[in-house]
């Protein structure tokens, strides 16, 4: 009960003074909105004066499949099985032995099936549900998603027959130019999940997350790789900052999500010089008020 009044009464914080309590307590430093250096205040200042319609399409998780389908081709998204206004409309009976089901203006509402059989849609059911009440904007004041209708995407699940998972290969692109990406393993699972930088020639790079650990092992360069940068940098062009997520499954391209700021744009940095050199890469004067 507390909680919810602490958060309600949150919301009658405006944007900015909330972003910079946040940004404090988070981080531990003062957040400066007039002269910011780093990629994460730069995050911080994008959510506040970057706020353009078409934004809220390329982070909805339905919409934005439509949306790069008609940039790039249907041929790169992964197939959708339903889309549900509330859990009792999905028919399960109907649905394939695996699937994932997500929400379409978060990013937590998330449930992996790979048994139908084996699938706790009581649990499914309270996680998506739940997901389905909250407005996503209010926890970091990320724009894009104030405006996403809640919805149910339910998805064919897609799964690489060699490595027997799935491969997020995830690029930073500043106006329209990919410069480092990573690549990460079990997402779904923080405690046992992985993740490693690389530049665009797929050379590992000392950059880091504290709150992830590496990748165990040296990646192969993917077969898509030079396609993935090539459509990266269309769908983020004169976008000062976009990240463009990808798969490759059983050596196909998928389009995987758009999103504007990453971690909320508090990115624990293993090492602070990254949070400078990254932050370099953001123009802010062309569209600065």
């Amino acid at each position: 009960m507390i909680k919810k009044m602490l958060f309600s009464f949150s919301k009658l914080i405006p944007d900015k003074l909330y972003l910079k309590l946040k940004y404090r307590s988070k981080t531990g430093k003062k957040l400066d909105f007039k002269n910011p250096k780093t990629y994460n205040e730069k995050l911080q200042w994008l959510k506040l004066y970057d706020r353009k319609d078409i934004y809220t399409t390329m982070v909805d998780k339905c919409e934005a499949k439509k949306y790069v389908a008609g940039i790039i081709g249907k041929e790169y998204i992964i197939p959708t099985i339903g889309v549900y206004d509330k859990f009792e409309d999905i028919d399960f009976k109907e649905l394939p032995k695996q699937f994932v089901i997500k929400c379409t203006h978060d990013s937590g509402g998330l449930v992996i099936c790979k048994n139908k059989d084996q699938l706790d849609i009581d649990e499914a059911r309270e996680k998506i549900t739940d997901c389905l009440k909250k407005n996503y904007y209010w926890r970091g004041r990320e724009w894009p998603y104030k405006n996403v209708r809640p919805r149910i995407l339910v998805e064919k699940y897609m799964e690489d027959k060699s490595s027997k998972t799935m491969r997020d290969y995830k690029f930073f692109c500043f106006d329209g130019k990919p410069e480092i990406m990573y690549l990460s393993e079990g997402l779904e699972n923080h405690k046992t999940a992985r993740m490693s930088f690389y530049d665009m020639n797929m050379h590992l790079v000392d950059c880091r997350r504290s709150d992830y650990r590496p990748l165990e092992y040296i990646p192969e360069r993917p077969k898509n790789f030079e396609k993935m940068k090539e459509f990266s940098a269309i769908l983020s062009k004169d976008i000062p900052h976009l990240r463009v997520d990808w798969y490759e499954i059983n050596g196909k391209l998928y389009f995987g999500e758009l999103t504007f700021t990453t971690c909320s744009g508090i990115i624990p940095f293993a090492d602070e010089n990254w949070d400078r050199r990254l932050g370099d890469f953001i123009m802010l004067k062309e569209i600065k008020k």
